[in-house]
């Protein structure tokens, strides 16, 4: 398997759980994730601009490969609420093979329209 074809998770978190629907929806759509996980119910504690926070919030893992990277990101941003994004990739070490192929089959659709 190539490195542009390595699967990564890419982590993020939403307020609200319509708008992690709709990113994680535009993102399987375009086929710039083979799957998204929406995991409602989080509680984050931050500082933000020198105040300490707390806030309900959901997290969302995004299924792609490597090669993606950097246009889902972007697509992350162009289309979240935040300013600032929570935008952390996770690289894998191990998978299975039939998952880690079915990953790269389920985001080919990207590169077939000119992306990685």
């Amino acid at each position: 398997m190539e490195d542009t074809e390595l699967p990564i998770l890419i982590y993020t978190t939403f307020a609200r759980l319509d708008d992690a629907k709709t990113v994680g929806g535009a993102l399987v759509d375009t086929h710039l994730a083979a799957c998204v996980n929406v995991f409602p119910g989080m509680v984050s504690i931050y500082q933000w601009e020198g105040v300490r926070e707390t806030a309900d919030e959901v997290t969302m893992i995004i299924k792609t490969r490597a090669g993606l990277k950097d246009e889902v990101m972007a697509e992350v941003k162009r289309l979240h609420p935040y300013d600032v994004p929570a935008l952390l990739v996770l690289t894998t070490q191990w998978g299975s093979a039939d998952y880690c192929s079915w990953i790269v089959e389920e985001t080919l659709g990207a590169t077939q329209r000119g992306r990685a």
